[in-house]
């Protein structure tokens, strides 16, 4: 049952989407060379897009081009107009007949779903283009650049990425710390253990770039030991809104300086857990929680 639903799905697929690379006249596609240095054809203005990755599903938002959205992943739930986009499950466990079913004409992801998934897509005739941001803020810039390019909106891009910059610019110009606070992110903490932001995460820099000194920095891996921990006695913790209340009130972190005197701040955990263009939101929010226990 499961193949015959499957045979339909590529039977209307190939009637309706953009004509294979082998038919298509060349004006109709274009080429490009995707974050694995794999070279993708896929249609010259793709109208029909599946997007895999939040920050993508968000960038495309950014870009004014939700209407060309078809589907997300379950992990895309920002904006909360995402709601109304269908879902094609998770990254790792995608609904590949479902994600056929919807006719898509261009397929975006990250870096972690995973090759069987992509093969199946591929094999379906879909094309699937990666775009990886993983590890710095500075890939928020050539992201919306791809994205602008094959979107048709590279003025846009070029000016949200102006925007982006003018706005960290400002914060660059308002640090005037001289001695810059210590800042630790709860990742995790109880009984699974305690974790936290290493130095070469996002994360960090979102922190640096604040003004603040990631108590994670010399670690090279999330995890932390509650003796590492309690030895930094962070200046200022930061961690997620729906976290926060339980954490205040878990020993031993009730032991903490910043917990002692209030200077534990929840942050929406969509502005820093993920490299996005919303990162420049936590490194302003943090400028000004820095600036406040100044």
């Amino acid at each position: 049952m499961k193949r015959i639903t499957l045979f339909l799905s590529l039977l209307i697929l190939l009637a309706t989407a953009c004509q294979s690379p082998k038919t298509a006249n060349k004006g109709e596609m274009r080429e490009m060379t995707d974050s694995y240095g794999r070279t993708v054809t896929f249609c010259q203005s793709p109208q029909r897009i599946i997007s895999l990755s939040p920050p993508i599903t968000e960038a495309i938002f950014l870009l004014g081009s939700e209407d060309k959205l078809v589907g997300v992943s379950d992990f895309c739930t920002y904006p909360p107009e995402t709601e109304k986009i269908v879902h094609v499950g998770g990254m790792q466990n995608i609904n590949v007949e479902n994600l056929l079913s919807l006719r898509p004409d261009l397929v975006l992801i990250g870096s972690i779903v995973s090759k069987e998934n992509v093969d199946k897509i591929e094999q379906a005739g879909i094309p699937v283009f990666t775009i990886r941001f993983e590890t710095s803020i500075h890939d928020i810039k050539p992201m919306l650049e791809i994205l602008g390019t094959i979107l048709g909106k590279e003025e846009l891009a070029q000016q949200r990425i102006a925007d982006m910059e003018q706005r960290l610019a400002q914060v660059h110009q308002a640090d005037s710390t001289e001695q810059r606070p210590s800042v630790y992110y709860v990742v995790g903490f109880g009984k699974a253990g305690d974790f936290t932001a290493p130095g070469h995460s996002h994360i960090n820099e979102i922190i640096t770039l604040a003004g603040g000194r990631n108590v994670g920095q010399p670690l090279t891996t999330w995890s932390v030991s509650r003796e590492y921990l309690f030895e930094a006695d962070p200046d200022i913790i930061i961690v997620r809104q729906e976290d926060r209340d339980a954490f205040v009130s878990t020993y031993p972190y009730t032991q903490l300086t910043a917990v002692k005197t209030g200077h534990v701040y929840p942050i929406e955990s969509g502005w820093i857990d993920n490299v996005s263009p919303r990162n420049v939101n936590a490194i302003e929010w943090l400028r000004d929680k820095i600036e406040m226990g100044q």
